[in-house]
């Protein structure tokens, strides 16, 4: 065969694409009887083509848009990266639709997909609908939910509406009522009456008052059509798009009369009812026309002197406050649609909301209604320029990637193998068990389920700060109006929702409340990594107790009790069960010791061996190695314990604390690695505190340390007051408890742990808070406390107290299970000493507030004195008498002067 010269090859004609060279020279052939001249194979270059069309085709999202006849949705899907299907393909990555979704579709949805409606959304977008839930929550909370005008709903409050028409006869008042159909769109079937005696009775419509004093757009009435977007609700995620449009009248306003009722072009601003108007104005300004947009208003009415942006945070509030009227029913339903599906994961579901916002004569806004498919018509150049900028943005913000799909594949296989080639859950028959080895499977049971449920919720927090980060980098026009940065509006909204949960559900979903207050909660992930490591430890110690009874104990190796190390672990966790039977005595708070002192340098390895738990690895080493554990038996005065800062305890009666941590590890001793927890990054190293530190003092200024000083003092002088007492007659209350702590505890335990719920017992916690913020926003002159990073530290500790119901609290008065210095021995945070002697006195005066709120309630229990119904006196040298009382408090007073009680006579309440 004839090689092709290059004059040959020069005159073949050459596709001019420079990324199909490869490609033809696979394809090119040589034909002798063309003399050399080089062609191409047509039908293998087409396929080609169509291969490389057909990758990028898969390589696209796709959209599903046979349900909207708007074009702006197909022109802004395809400009944001997606192909739109040709046929109706239930597995695009994106379906949009003008209408109702069914709940079945919803259910369908792969994790990877979108679509453009909320189940439960019809609570609000149904006018009556919307009137009957406001309705039943302006009761609850009535200054909150007054947004909306007076409503009644056909025919079944047909009576009531006659009742107050009667009411404003009498008064000799006439106003005017607008009727609606209760699911009517697009102002059809809207009427006007001035009696209200002519409304039909039978029909299902609302009726509303008129607002007859709105605030005219030159001398036009006019209302706001405000584009929000749901991205979640669960939890829950809103935006607020800042442009909108102003619809306006084509009849100049006046107030209502029997003339003009019938003028809807005057009253009614509905574009559709007014584009039918002669009047009606198309202008490519957006301030000129019938239609023009918010930006326009918002500039006109700042040239006129108004609060614009107190106009804007009244329209937020009453947008939020409709929406938290939604939530219960979106969540349900949207649970009952995707069952299984835990909180925080990405939502399948958004929705484009369109609120008619009105604004009276005082420029207070109201809602009308809310429309769940607000009209993407593009009649003008203005409805194109904002519509289309919002579905922009919205789909930017619903984050559709095409690697979504595969890994949602990868997911529901894991998640089959794992259901079908897991273990097997198969119960326990512990017959030959004992009753308190039962108790301990029952609580290791529970601690294991607390410990899943703490990483799904870290899980829920990362993955909203992911999903936050992306959403402040692609908002565009929209900004989040919830979750709120402004702390004191979240926990405004978030009480509202709890509020609604209460009245829509009324305690039939608790795990729905449960789930929506810990998404909303001010938990950060530092410290749930705290809780999932207490967790952890609680864990391995009642494994520890459970684990099956070996051979006898060598009498040669040492044991801290006759028991043994299973005994010891025993004994520790029959204390924590039972919360008060068998509890140790309560700590000396740590201070700082006197120059004078000294603390013996036994080295860190030595100190965490010492104050080892007895299931811990340490232990055994210690058991194995060292000869048996000398111990001493530590006070038990409650009183010594309380006033800690002029007394001392032996280091072996408790766990050492970070100050003498901090001496000891200066030692010569090498540092034993502690146990890493699981959910802890490898690269965290475990440090701890020490004592002057290098670091602390090249980190921290003088300034600051001196400002730490001045807190320390005034948290020293600080007091906790007893309602109606003085600081001589508080000290007494706490001498009195302290004499007689071994009655006062089971009750104080009964009283912290099961009466008190968990608000109850934030409550508590929240008096010493509130005045430690009061304190430094004192000392360290700051408005804003939050970023400030003792105060941090302070929440750490005020939230370790609080940690499993308030058994955080209740261990300070424990010897055994003090562990709230735990979170900084563990942390990779260095505390210099004078931060943790703060922290000290905070728990401190904790333990004091609680005695002085328990003692509170114990006196005004009975502060009203019954009267006695039984004397007995005895002759003789015998006690003097004791007396019963009515009110059941008579058997506590019998056993106290029976029992030879320290106050002498039992007293009357």
């Amino acid at each position: 065969m004839p090689a092709a010269t290059p004059d040959s090859v020069r005159s073949t004609p050459v596709l001019q694409t420079t990324a199909s060279i490869h490609s033809m020279a696979s394809i090119q052939t040589v034909d002798a009887s063309q003399g050399g001249h080089t062609h191409f194979d047509e039908s293998v270059l087409k396929k080609s083509q169509l291969s490389k069309k057909s990758r990028k085709r898969k390589s696209q999202a796709t959209a599903n848009l046979y349900g909207t006849r708007y074009d702006v949705v197909h022109a802004v899907v395809e400009q944001a990266g997606m192909q739109v299907s040709k046929e109706d393909d239930p597995k695009c990555y994106l379906i949009w639709s003008d209408s109702f979704v069914q709940n079945e579709r919803i259910a369908e949805l792969k994790s990877y997909q979108r679509i453009n409606h909320f189940p439960g959304m019809g609570e609000i977008c149904r006018k009556d609908c919307l009137a009957r839930n406001i309705s039943k929550m302006s009761r609850k909370r009535p200054e909150e939910f007054n947004f909306t005008p007076r409503t009644w709903i056909f025919p079944a409050e047909y009576c009531t509406f006659q009742t107050y028409i009667k009411e404003l006869r009498k008064r000799k008042k006439q106003k005017t009522f607008i009727v609606k159909p209760a699911n009517g769109a697009m102002g059809n079937g809207i009427s006007l009456y001035r009696n209200g005696e002519k409304i039909p009775q039978n029909e299902h419509i609302i009726v509303q008052e008129y607002m007859d004093k709105p605030f005219l757009l030159d001398g036009y009435k006019f209302d706001l059509r405000v584009y929000v977007l749901v991205t979640s609700c669960d939890p829950l995620r809103v935006f607020l798009y800042q442009d909108g449009l102003v619809r306006m009248g084509t009849e100049k306003y006046h107030s209502p009369t029997d003339g003009n009722i019938d003028e809807l072009c005057m009253h009614l601003t509905n574009y559709s009812v007014n584009k039918h108007n002669e009047n009606f104005q198309k202008d490519e300004d957006v301030s000129k026309g019938s239609k023009r947009s918010i930006r326009y208003l918002n500039n006109f009415l700042t040239k006129n002197g108004y609060d614009v942006p107190l106009l804007w945070f009244n329209i937020q509030n009453l947008i939020m406050k409709t929406l938290i009227v939604a939530e219960p029913h979106m969540l349900h339903a949207y649970r009952m649609c995707r069952a299984g599906n835990h909180a925080g994961n990405e939502s399948v579901c958004f929705e484009v909301l369109g609120f008619d916002i009105f604004l009276d004569k005082k420029l207070k806004p109201w809602v009308f209604e809310v429309n769940r498919s607000p009209s993407f018509g593009t009649d003008e150049k203005i409805d194109y320029d904002i519509k289309s900028g919002l579905l922009g943005d919205a789909i930017k913000l619903m984050n559709i990637r095409v690697s979504d799909k595969r890994k949602s594949i990868s997911a529901e296989r894991a998640e089959a193998e794992r259901r079908l080639l897991g273990p097997t859950k198969r119960p326990e028959h512990h017959s030959s068990t004992s009753k308190d080895d039962r108790v301990d499977r029952q609580r290791k049971i529970a601690i294991d389920k607390r410990k899943e449920e703490l990483k799904q919720y870290l899980n829920m927090i990362r993955m909203d700060r992911k999903r936050e980060e992306y959403e402040n980098r692609h908002m565009g026009g929209f900004r989040r109006i919830f979750p709120t940065e402004n702390k004191s509006q979240q926990a405004q909204w978030t009480q509202l929702l709890d509020d609604a949960f209460q009245v829509f559900l009324s305690g039939r979903a608790p795990a729905l409340q449960k789930d929506m207050s810990r998404a909303y909660s001010q938990y950060k992930e530092a410290e749930i990594l705290d809780m999932i490591e207490q967790c952890e430890e609680d864990g391995v110690s009642l494994t520890a107790a459970l684990a099956p009874r070996g051979p006898k104990v060598n009498c040669a190796l040492p044991s801290s009790s006759a028991t043994g190390v299973r005994g010891s672990a025993r004994q520790k966790h029959d204390d924590w069960v039972s919360r008060f039977k068998r509890l140790s005595s309560m700590p000396t708070a740590d201070v700082p010791q006197a120059s004078g002192e000294e603390t013996e340098d036994t080295g860190d390895e030595a100190m965490w061996e010492k104050n080892s738990p007895p299931t811990s690895p340490s232990f055994r080493r210690r058991q194995l190695s060292n000869g048996p554990p000398q111990r001493s038996r530590p006070t038990s005065s409650f009183a010594h314990r309380l006033s800690s800062e002029t007394r001392e305890h032996r280091s072996t009666s408790r766990p050492l604390s970070s100050n003498q941590l901090g001496k000891q590890s200066t030692g010569s001793h090498p540092v034993v690695q502690r146990t890493r927890s699981l959910t802890r990054p490898l690269s965290a190293t475990k440090r701890i505190i020490t004592n002057h530190s290098k670091e602390t003092s090249n980190v921290k200024s003088e300034r600051e340390e001196e400002l730490t000083k001045r807190t320390l003092s005034a948290l020293s002088d600080m007091r906790i007051k007893f309602p109606g007492k003085t600081d001589e007659e508080a000290d007494t209350v706490l001498d009195a408890i302290e004499g007689n702590w071994k009655y006062h505890k089971p009750r104080i335990a009964s009283y912290w742990l099961v009466k008190l719920d968990s608000i109850k017992r934030r409550k508590v916690i929240d008096i010493v808070r509130m005045n430690i913020r009061a304190l430094l926003q004192r000392v360290w002159h700051l408005n804003d406390v939050d970023n400030l990073a003792l105060y941090r530290i302070f929440c750490r500790v005020f939230n370790r107290l609080l940690w499993s119901h308030g058994q955080g609290l209740w261990n300070c008065f424990s010897t055994s299970q003090c562990s709230w210095e735990t979170i900084f021995s563990k942390s990779t945070d260095v505390i210099s000493p004078m931060e943790m002697s703060c922290c000290r006195r905070i728990v401190q005066l904790c333990r004091q507030c609680l005695l002085i709120v328990y003692q509170f309630a114990a006196e005004t229990k009975n502060a009203v004195a019954p009267e006695p119904v039984k004397t007995r006196t005895y002759p003789g040298n015998e006690p003097p008498k004791y007396t019963t009382w009515n009110n059941g408090n008579g058997a506590i007073a019998q056993r106290m002067v029976r029992a030879g009680h320290p106050l002498g006579q039992a007293q009357q309440p």
